[in-house]
């Protein structure tokens, strides 16, 4: 990031906007911008799988589920925030990961302009890829800002999006035996 050129764009967006960017409430702010947009886009640019690391061999034939996964990331149409849980569950096949590892994958991902959907599905895949599971299922719960405060102004408003590898594409009876467990 060039940051003599995201805090000049802060200053042009608050003069257009109608605002001093010399007043004394905002004389900080495009530093201040500039500190937040490092944070919150430190996804761009990695790898998911960079963070799936501790992986063990391991004969555990069980559902394992991380869930209530709490995550904040930018929607990259009007560049507002949206915000929930994500729940991902897998079956192993003799590897088994690190638990806070899938929490840091739900941040990585997330910390990007980013869509649902596609964040979804790249949870999915990285988890899969890595582990090379039975089966990989993950679900987003999540409140986007830009329904909530703006356009339709439907606050409180929940979208979510579910995506599955391997045997939960095809178990139904998997796929219950998920949803009950995060419920």
């Amino acid at each position: 990031m060039n940051e003599e050129r995201i805090k000049n764009a802060i200053r042009v967006i608050l003069e257009e906007i109608g605002e001093d960017p010399d007043r004394e409430g905002l004389r900080d702010t495009p530093d201040r911008v500039y500190r937040m947009y490092k944070e919150i886009f430190s996804g761009i640019g990695s790898d998911p799988q960079d963070v799936l690391t501790a992986v063990f061999h391991e004969q555990h034939k069980e559902l394992v589920i991380v869930k209530d996964i709490r995550f904040y990331s930018v929607c990259e149409h009007h560049m507002v925030p949206f915000f929930g849980k994500a729940h991902v569950g897998y079956l192993p096949d003799g590897k088994i990961i690190g638990l806070s590892k899938i929490a840091r994958l739900v941040d990585i991902v997330s910390k990007r302009l980013q869509l649902q959907e596609r964040m979804t599905q790249m949870i999915a895949d990285a988890m899969n890829q890595r582990l090379e599971p039975k089966g990989v299922i993950v679900m987003l719960e999540a409140e986007h800002l830009c329904m909530s405060m703006r356009g339709i102004k439907r606050p409180g408003s929940t979208t979510v999006t579910i995506a599955t590898r391997g045997i939960f594409d095809t178990d139904e009876n998997m796929r219950k035996r998920f949803f009950e467990l995060i419920k």
